[in-house]
C-alpha cells in the first residue's frame, strides 16, 4: 500500500529525477511540445507550471529562481521573452496532456504534453465553439428586438399623418377635395384607354373609304362597255343583209 507517497520516484534516485524533470522541462519551454510517457508527464506538470507562472513577473530575482530549477540559459530567456507575455491573462493551466497509443516494446502509456496557448489548431476549434454559441444567442435576441424596430417607423408615419388631417378638417372646408382628386385618377386612365382606342375607329374610316371608291369605278365602267360592244355589230348585221337582199333583188330582173 503507498500510504502518503505522493511523489512518483519514477525507478530513479532523487538527483537523477531532477535532472531528468530539468532536462524535460527545458525542451518543454523550447519546442511547445514532447512526447514521453503519462507517469513522467504528469510528473513534469508539476514541475514546470510554478516556473511558467514565475515568469509572469519578469524581474532578476525571478529569473535567477528559474535558472536554479532549468540551467538552461536559452530556456530561460525564452519563457519571459515570449511565454511569460503570452499567459499574462491566464490564471493556471499552462500544459496539457494528450493520450496517444501505447509503446509497442513495453506498451507504457505515451502522451503528448504541450502548452495550451501554443496549440494553434486547439485555439481554432475553441474559438469556434464560442462564435456558434453566441451566434445563436445573439440571433434569438436580435429576431426579437428586430420586429419592434420594424413597425416603429410605421406607426411613427401614421401618427404624423394623423395630426395634419385632423387640423387641416378642422381649419378648412377645402379638405374634401382630396378625395376627389384621388377619385379623378382613374378618370384620368379611362381617357388614355379611350385615346388608345381612338386609332381602331381610324382604321375602319380608312378600310371603307377605298371599298367605296372601288365599288364607284366598278359602276361606271361596266355600263360603258356593253354599249359600245353591242351597237357596233348590230350596225354591221343590220347594213349588211340589206345590201344582199337588194343585189339579189336586182339581178332576176337584168335576166
Amino acid at each position: 500500500m503507498r500510504h502518503r507517497k505522493k511523489v512518483n520516484h519514477l525507478g530513479r534516485k532523487s538527483a537523477h529525477r531532477q535532472a531528468m524533470l530539468s532536462n524535460m522541462a527545458a525542451s518543454l519551454i523550447l519546442h511547445k511540445r514532447i512526447k514521453t510517457t503519462l507517469q513522467k508527464a504528469k510528473s513534469l506538470r508539476v514541475y514546470v507550471e510554478p516556473l511558467i507562472n514565475r515568469s509572469k513577473d519578469n524581474t532578476t530575482h525571478s529569473r535567477r529562481m528559474v535558472f536554479s530549477y532549468l540551467q538552461n540559459k536559452e530556456a530561460v530567456t525564452e519563457l519571459f521573452r515570449n511565454i511569460g507575455d503570452k499567459v499574462a491573462d491566464r490564471p493556471g493551466g499552462y500544459t496539457r496532456i494528450l493520450k496517444i497509443e501505447n509503446r509497442l516494446g513495453d506498451n507504457a502509456e505515451m502522451c503528448y504534453i504541450e502548452l495550451v496557448d501554443y496549440n494553434e489548431n486547439m485555439l481554432k476549434t475553441d474559438t469556434k465553439k464560442t462564435a456558434t454559441r453566441r451566434s445563436r444567442r445573439g440571433s434569438g435576441k436580435s429576431t426579437a428586438g428586430e420586429t419592434p424596430k420594424a413597425e416603429t417607423p410605421k406607426a411613427e408615419t401614421q401618427k404624423a399623418e394623423a395630426p395634419m388631417f385632423e387640423s387641416s378638417r378642422s381649419d378648412s372646408p377645402m379638405v374634401e377635395e382630396t378625395p376627389v382628386a384621388e377619385v379623378e385618377t382613374p378618370v384620368e386612365v379611362e381617357e388614355t384607354a379611350a385615346e388608345v382606342e381612338a386609332p381602331v375607329e381610324v382604321e375602319t374610316v380608312v378600310v371603307e373609304a377605298p371599298v367605296a371608291e372601288v365599288e364607284a369605278v366598278a359602276e361606271t365602267s361596266e355600263p360603258e362597255t356593253p354599249e359600245v360592244v353591242e351597237e357596233a355589230p348590230v350596225a354591221e348585221v343590220v347594213e349588211a343583209p340589206v345590201e344582199i337582199e337588194k343585189a339579189s333583188e336586182e339581178k332576176p330582173e337584168e335576166a
